[in-house]
């Protein structure tokens, strides 16, 4: 592979979406490495995942008139974006200009901020100021690829709607990305927490941090008399008007899927990192597959049904 004066390869692996589609549309191509502008820091990504994000995005899920509104904002006939994948862990391979907060080989993770892509890549050019935090040494690249997608959009929601020590929330997808990472941040902040998942998955749940637990598949999620403080909707497969006639007077419904994004800053990520080292998080992850096995995470996200995270390994050398 040619280089460049710095060292670094002028081009990488990464997976693109070529079309809107199922995962057949993935490929693994050679591209040029993401310019990297004042300001940024370029990431050897070690490890990403594939996340509900990836999904809506190369699958075009949506009815219209949102179909329509999605064209518009990701692309007309393919996602102008085609490397997706929004989450990172690696080493800094090269910072731009004026970056003072990191230096070249340092263990970091985090996310790409706003609406950009391009983690499902061996290199990935991220904001240092963005949400990027350093690896506690306890912390494998897996696992930190696992945390930010549900950590950060489990904070920003638990965050906006002011939950608190001492309230109760039932949290729907409780297995998933962002619920299993939601029932150990609600714990954490002192909730009680009722989890809501498939019968297969009470053990997983009630290890996160889960005083009680409901399995969906017997039948109705809420029972009558049965309220609570927040009612956290991370699958949006939940009747809004059940989940609202099961909230307190004064509670709140989180609906994870609604049009509200979650905004991602760097002190979300160092909390995950400051939980994950005192040993009060953990990653939750479905399975970890290589790059060339994109198409199968893909797969696996595509079920609704996965178990945390599936993690894609961008580089088989680095630790997991």
């Amino acid at each position: 592979m040619n280089t460049c004066k710095n060292g670094l390869p002028k081009r990488m692996k990464a997976a693109l979406a070529t079309r809107y589609g199922g995962p057949e549309v993935i490929e693994i191509m050679d591209v040029p490495l993401p310019a990297v502008k004042p300001g940024m820091v370029l990431v050897r990504v070690a490890a990403s995942a594939v996340h509900s994000a990836d999904v809506r995005t190369r699958g075009l899920q949506a009815k219209e008139p949102v179909e329509t509104l999605m064209r518009l904002a990701l692309g007309w006939h393919r996602p102008s974006q085609s490397i997706l994948g929004t989450v990172f862990s690696g080493t800094v391979a090269a910072l731009g200009a004026r970056v003072t907060s990191f230096k070249v080989g340092d263990a970091v993770f985090g996310c790409s901020p706003g609406m950009r892509y391009g983690c499902h890549a061996q290199y990935a050019a991220i904001p240092a100021s963005g949400p990027v935090a350093f690896m506690p040494a306890s912390m494998g690249f897996a696992e930190a690829a696992a945390l930010p997608f549900g950590g950060n959009t489990a904070q920003y929601f638990l965050e906006k709607h002011s939950a608190k020590a001492g309230e109760s929330i039932l949290i729907n997808g409780a297995a998933g990305a962002v619920g299993s990472m939601a029932v150990q941040i609600a714990r954490n902040l002192g909730l009680e927490v009722t989890g809501v998942a498939s019968g297969k998955n009470e053990a997983l749940v009630r290890e996160l941090g889960a005083s009680r637990f409901i399995d969906y598949t017997l039948g109705c999620v809420f029972t009558s008399g049965v309220k609570y403080d927040l009612v956290m909707d991370t699958v949006g497969k939940l009747d809004k008007a059940q989940a609202k006639a099961a909230i307190k007077p004064g509670g709140r419904f989180i609906n994870v899927c609604g049009s509200d994004v979650a905004k991602d800053n760097r002190q979300q990520v160092e909390r995950l990192a400051q939980w994950f080292e005192a040993g009060s998080i953990r990653a939750v992850i479905d399975k970890v597959l290589p790059m060339e096995e994109a198409r199968e995470a893909h797969c696996i996200a595509d079920t609704g049904h996965k178990r945390g995270s599936v993690i894609l390994m961008m580089d088989q050398e680095e630790r997991i």
